[in-house]
């Protein structure tokens, strides 16, 4: 029989009040869980005993206290540490962390689909082709491809001969194979996912309106400018474009939103625009043309924010593999 309300633990809190709330509330708290914490949460349910009335009063008034006096909360991976340190043990809460600092997913295979394909296959090309198959036959589709055109020949031609002949996976095959990635490829990953300043700032960059842009990246040349050339070689602005050939501006053009792409050109050059036009039909530049002369004016800050989301578009065709930005002075001079 639990008589004191100060021994106990934050686990028994968690139960105590699941069987207070009643089974509805406690039915919907379930729901949010995963399966490991219903497990633990259901273990040390079944092993309470009778608990007083004037414990689980208590428990409901230091969680109405908790729940008003607090004000705003601020949730840090500090704060996340500390509570989680009262109440498990320090190699899990490490375990936890190192889990929820890595990609995002509640599940491994969740984690892999927000991995880079070129991560991804970096790990992969050293496991046993049966694991590549294993792995690659759990994610998405068109992330699998990417990742076998990313693999060494021979490995890949293994991997797609024994995804074709795998039948149904064991339980104690998937067991281990999660295991594995998310202690040897997870974990790890988690710890060294530190972006280099430089690209984190020229991300920012990226997404930052163009007044604010230039007045910020003038600071920086000034008094760190080896750092400013390292950001400005890591931009990828709607400038940038220039350097697409032909047929990679047709392949952004059928991801753009139209409208974007309007109020974006009504901002550019008309070298820039050219560029656009020429990858177009007639009739769907004659239509462009029309809709940019019919709008009027348009704020600065909309068609930086349209030429922005442009730009983030031919980043992920960039990232997919569909379109390519060509190194300025190798291999691209002309011969005739």
């Amino acid at each position: 029989m639990i008589k004191e309300f100060g021994k106990l633990t934050g686990p028994e809190k968690a139960a105590i009040m699941m069987f207070a709330v009643g089974e509805d509330y406690a039915a919907k708290t379930f729901s949010m869980l995963d399966e490991d914490e219903i497990r633990d949460l259901s273990q040390v349910m079944s092993n309470l005993g009778k608990v007083e009335a004037r414990v689980v009063e208590r428990l409901f008034v230091e969680f109405a206290n908790q729940m008003s006096s607090g004000g705003a909360v601020v949730g840090t991976i500090a704060a996340t540490q500390k509570l989680l340190s009262k109440v498990l043990d320090p190699e899990r809460v490490d375990a936890i962390l190192q889990d929820i600092s890595g990609p995002s997913g509640r599940t491994v295979w969740e984690k892999l689909g927000n991995i880079s394909d070129t991560v991804l296959a970096n790990y992969l090309k050293n496991e046993y082709p049966q694991t590549v198959a294993v792995c690659l036959s759990k994610i998405k589709p068109e992330q699998a491809a990417r990742v076998i055109a990313l693999l060494p020949e021979a490995l890949s031609r293994d991997v797609v001969i024994r995804m074709l002949k795998m039948e149904t996976i064991s339980r104690e095959v998937m067991d281990d194979v999660e295991m594995t990635l998310r202690t040897e490829f997870m974990a790890t990953l988690g710890r060294t996912q530190k972006r280099d300043p430089h690209e984190n700032m020229a991300e920012i960059f990226n997404n930052m309106d163009r007044p604010n842009l230039n007045r910020l990246m003038e600071i920086i040349e000034q008094r760190v400018p080896d750092s400013a050339e390292k950001v400005k070689s890591l931009m990828f602005t709607f400038e940038d474009l220039k350097k697409l050939t032909a047929a990679d501006i047709q392949a952004v053009l059928r991801e753009v939103d139209k409208d974007a792409l309007a109020v974006a050109l009504k901002g550019a050059s008309q070298e820039q625009r050219q560029q656009f036009f020429s990858a177009m039909s007639e009739r769907a530049v004659k239509l462009l043309q029309e809709e940019i002369d019919s709008m009027g004016p348009v704020r600065v800050k909309d068609v930086y924010e349209a030429q922005g989301r442009i730009v983030t578009t031919t980043k992920e065709l960039i990232n997919r593999g569909v379109i390519e930005i060509p190194e300025e002075g190798e291999g691209n001079e002309m011969v005739e």
